[in-house]
């Protein structure tokens, strides 16, 4: 068998670098995760929330992508380790809210170390960073169109 062409070698394929990249970016926030209880999920959640808490279900599904079946065990194991509650709306009873416990809001405090910690361990400036990170937007963005 000859060798593949330029274009179907791993190596030279944008979507393994961002699929081998976000397994980076996992394994980077597991220690400072870890001593939380956190997973890497989990977090992202605790994210929307300390931006604001009580969302319901979709209105956390749909920045992180992941619908009510993929995302309502996750929460369902939040709730169990006493991160979140999960109620039903008052004035919708097909609606299901989100709140933090005093346990999950006090994670807050400790995570605000985590993005300092990740940009040095990225060994890219802040504008670098942020340039990335706006670039990978779009993409997505564009792919999803």
């Amino acid at each position: 068998m000859s060798a593949s062409p330029p274009e179907l070698r791993l190596e030279n394929q944008l979507c393994f670098a961002v699929y081998s990249a976000a397994h980076a970016f996992a394994q980077a926030y597991k220690p400072h995760l870890d001593p939380m209880g956190l997973t890497y999920p989990q977090y992202l959640v605790m994210l929307l929330l300390w931006e604001q808490d009580g969302r319901s279900v979709n209105e956390l599904g749909q920045p992180l992508q992941l619908d009510s079946g993929t995302l309502t065990p996750l929460l369902k194991r939040m709730e169990k380790g006493g991160f979140v509650t999960r109620q039903r709306d008052a004035r919708d009873e097909r609606v299901t809210r989100i709140h933090l416990t005093e346990h999950g809001k006090s994670l807050r405090d400790k995570a605000r170390a985590i993005p300092t910690a990740l940009l040095c361990a990225s060994g890219l400036t802040l504008d670098q960073l942020n340039n990335l990170r706006d670039q990978v937007r779009v993409l997505g963005e564009n792919l999803r169109e």
